[in-house]
């Protein structure tokens, strides 16, 4: 049976998602924020549970910082957009913008992928068929991992509740970003939970007709 843990992490607090099966024993974590392998671990062991995959919704700094750790501890193949690919291979890019954005300096380390997904491909995980909806418009690489069979969609920076991703960042497009969430994930059914990188859950049904941003 499939068990989530929401694990906000790092210095902004982005939320990492991890899914255990105590079934097939194995899990699969969804973003990777800076020492979140501190909270992942215990859990692992007290749930008898391998991490076999790190799925990355997006390449922006607070998703992938803590990657390089879980991957170096676990062995696990990391899935992502090649849209992304420079921020995730290379995040030295996104350095010298983080002293400003932040003010202070986050030392980087890249995170190899092992598998790059796009638009419409299909993940077997956990037992479930995972399919992978392309979101950008906040990142070019922005992708959502949506499980049908239990009714959930793990949707990065694009979707929030009342709110959306920005767009004032490098790749970032404003008008790109409300297609592609009416196209793909408000296409979703209406009582999909949505679970963004950052704050609470929502529903597709809620946003379409609350959404200040992009209504249906």
């Amino acid at each position: 049976m499939l068990k989530l843990h929401v694990l906000p992490s790092g210095l902004i607090q982005t939320n990492a998602y991890l899914l255990t099966d105590a079934t097939s024993g194995e899990a699969v974590l969804i973003d990777a924020p800076g020492k979140v392998w501190a909270k992942v671990e215990p859990i692992l062991a007290a749930e008898g549970c391998r991490l076999v995959q790190l799925w990355l919704t997006h390449g922006h700094w607070d998703h992938m910082e803590g990657g390089a750790e879980v991957v170096r501890a676990t062995g696990a193949k990391t899935v992502a957009h090649r849209d992304d690919q420079v921020l995730i291979e290379t995040p030295q890019v996104m350095e010298e913008r983080l002293v400003g954005m932040i003010g202070m300096r986050v030392k980087l380390e890249p995170v190899i992928v092992d598998r790059w997904v796009v638009d419409g491909d299909r993940i077997d995980a956990l037992g479930h068929d995972v399919e992978v909806r392309h979101v950008p418009g906040h990142c070019p690489g922005n992708i959502l991992f949506h499980f049908a069979a239990n009714g959930t969609a793990f949707v990065g920076d694009a979707l929030f509740a009342g709110s959306v991703g920005r767009t004032d960042l490098p790749g970032g497009d404003t008008q790109t970003l409300l297609n592609a969430i009416r196209e793909r994930i408000y296409t979703l059914p209406d009582a999909t939970i949505v679970y963004p990188g950052h704050g609470g859950s929502t529903t597709v049904g809620r946003e379409k007709q609350t959404n200040p941003y992009v209504r249906a």
